[in-house]
């Protein structure tokens, strides 16, 4: 008899501390990237869902949660970063199954952020600075208060849903904000276990998670209650939530896309370089928006850059989740692959790729590691950003050129230098136009530093002291102390 197969789980929303179904039940089917096969059904949550959740939170708002002490806070966030420690397992399988990552990469790379960034904004809500108090006019006192903006909305990625998720809670409950979050639509499975594991810690309709696509991310983003919209995600998003967003002037928050240049001097030590890039580049599939994807090189390491890193690809494996030695999974989703192919298929005849360039196997979304060389300034593999495991490589003839060719892009996310000469490190660090600017390495953060870019990369921080301004609000309070 033939194995009958497993039907696809419904997945729910979490909205005022529990599951919830939606008003409509329509439904969206979640696909397992490693196999290309579904393995869930997501609610595709309509304006009543939305009303629903932002009047949760709300109510949680106002019910208490922007006057609980920092130090309860700081309490609750530590517990919840506590209970995702415990409960690793669970939300690496659940992360597994959203993008089809390997396992132990999943176990090792990622909910250490997770916990991280939780534990790090769990102290920062505690240090909120202001002006000092004082009488800046004869006769009155004034001080800054710092308030949290309310409920907020908040979008997040496929690429690390769960990563992303505490990147984004963390500042807004740190704050003392209320959240409805909508997780990308190809991987809710993560961020609905985290709600869940948060509600023990957390009052009702602090966080809430709502599923959906497109129209419910609109649907968000249209909501009078919001003050602020948060979204990680492509700039073609993001043109979209500020255009929406500008109509009920709502404070934007906007993590977009990137083109990191990574420029290659000939003084770089080669081998470490080449190894640095290739980490980088092929991380996470390259579906990552700082990835060093973009190579300058000068050239008297051109060549031999670019064999490097072609050795490199050829050593780097692509798998599903329990191969040990893999060094990323698939592509997210079937449009993401198709997208990766397309860069390459349109590739103009100068192009040389030199090695990969193609799909791999015929189950899931697996992509080749890819490196192309002899590509021009205006090609579009310059200057569009793949999303996938794809490397060009560029030789510019002197400083000046390589830094007006990582300028001209118009993303402005993360760049790196590659040099041993500390003075030109640093010239060149200030001349270009990133929000990150990494020096013989490429991609590495920390909580304490900020996360943000420039041009079509967005605005605003995740990460970090300036990532709770975000989240946050000033209010001048004046108040007369003269003798009538």
């Amino acid at each position: 008899m033939h194995e009958q197969p497993t039907p696809p789980r419904r997945l729910r929303n979490f909205v005022n501390g529990d599951y919830t179904d939606t008003a409509e039940g329509a439904v969206s089917d979640v696909v397992n990237p490693a196999t290309g096969r579904v393995y869930a059904q997501a609610p595709v949550s309509g304006p009543a869902d939305v009303d629903a959740a932002f009047r949760a939170a709300a109510d949680a708002f106002e019910g208490g949660w922007r006057d609980t002490p920092p130090a309860e806070r700081q309490i609750a966030m530590n517990r919840l970063a506590d209970a995702v420690e415990a409960r690793a397992d669970e939300l690496v399988a659940a992360e597994v199954e959203n993008c089809g990552k390997p396992v132990q990469l999943t176990r090792d790379e990622e909910i250490w952020q997770v916990t991280d960034a939780l534990r790090f904004f769990a102290g920062a809500c505690r240090v909120l600075e202001g002006k000092a108090a004082g009488e800046y006019m004869a006769d009155h006192t004034s001080w800054i208060r710092r308030e949290p903006i309310g409920p907020v909305a908040q979008i997040t990625p496929w690429n690390y849903p769960l990563a992303m998720a505490a990147w984004k809670i963390g500042p807004a409950l740190a704050a003392g904000n209320t959240i409805v979050l909508k997780p990308s639509d190809t991987t809710p499975v993560s961020t609905l276990l985290l709600a869940e594991i948060a509600a023990e810690f957390l009052p009702p309709g602090v966080l809430n998670v709502v599923c959906g696509d497109r129209d419910t991310g609109r649907a968000l983003v249209d909501h009078p209650v919001p003050r602020l919209v948060s979204l990680t995600g492509s700039t073609r998003a993001g043109f979209e939530v500020a255009q929406h967003g500008s109509a009920d002037l709502k404070r934007l928050h906007l993590e977009l896309g990137g083109k990191a240049p990574v420029i290659v001097f000939d003084d770089a030590d080669l081998e470490k370089t080449a190894a640095g890039i290739a980490e980088a580049g092929y991380f996470n599939a390259g579906q990552d928006c700082t990835a060093a994807t973009r190579v300058l090189a000068a050239p008297g390491v051109h060549d031999d850059l670019a064999a490097a890193l072609a050795e490199h690809a050829r050593a780097t494996k692509t798998a599903g989740p329990e191969v040990t030695d893999a060094a990323f999974g698939p592509l997210n989703n079937t449009v993401q692959l198709d997208r990766v192919t397309g860069f390459l298929d349109r590739a103009p005849d100068h192009a040389e790729v030199l090695t990969g360039g193609s799909r791999v196997g015929d189950t899931g979304y697996f992509y080749a590691p890819t490196v192309v060389s002899g590509l021009r300034q205006g090609d579009e593999l310059v200057t569009d950003e793949v999303f996938g495991p794809v490397i060009t490589v560029q030789r510019f003839d002197d400083e000046d050129t390589a830094v007006a060719w990582a300028n001209s892009v118009r993303y402005g996310l993360a760049s790196s230098v590659w040099t041993r000469d500390h003075a030109r490190a640093l010239r060149v660090s200030r001349r270009l136009d990133f929000g990150c600017v990494w020096i013989n390495t490429h991609i590495p953060m920390v909580a304490e530093m900020p996360h943000g870019g420039f041009k079509h990369s967005g605005y605003g921080k995740d990460l970090s002291l300036y990532s709770m301004e975000e989240y946050t609000r000033v209010k001048h309070v004046m108040s007369y102390i003269g003798r009538d």
